[in-house]
């Protein structure tokens, strides 16, 4: 039951970025333009990386491949961003509230990401096929 909960976990924490990642690509031209209004440099290089670190790590995380760095990497992907794109004490209200609970959303991810990290991904993982994880 125990790898069964941790494979599961481990889709559902990273299903989000997935989704996101998905929506970067479909969307560049969008997210560059957003990335832009943060006051960022190569916004269109940065979307792209985006896009690329959310889907391609977090497959990693489903798959459970080098899932402990793999977590590691989403982590500190999550700590950068989230202060730049969900920084809700900068805003009035109505936009505070929604980036409010943005930003606390992913500081739970966050916290799920470190905990993966800790633990492993389980025995349901191709980390797991030859090894106690």
């Amino acid at each position: 039951m125990k790898d069964i909960a941790a494979l599961a976990g481990r889709v559902l924490l990273v299903a989000l970025f997935v989704f996101a990642g998905y929506s970067k690509f479909m969307g560049l031209d969008g997210t560059a333009r957003y990335i832009a209004s943060k006051g960022l440099p190569m916004p269109q290089v940065l979307a792209m990386a985006a896009a690329v670190v959310e889907m391609l790590v977090a497959i990693l995380i489903i798959v459970g491949f080098k899932t402990r760095y793999a977590a590691l990497l989403l982590a500190a992907f999550t700590l950068l961003v989230t202060p730049i794109f969900h920084d809700y004490w900068n805003l009035a209200d109505p936009q505070r509230y929604p980036q409010y609970l943005h930003f606390w959303k992913n500081m739970a991810m966050l916290g799920g990401l470190l905990v993966l990290s800790a633990h492993g991904p389980g025995a349901y993982s191709l980390d797991g096929r030859d090894r106690d994880v």
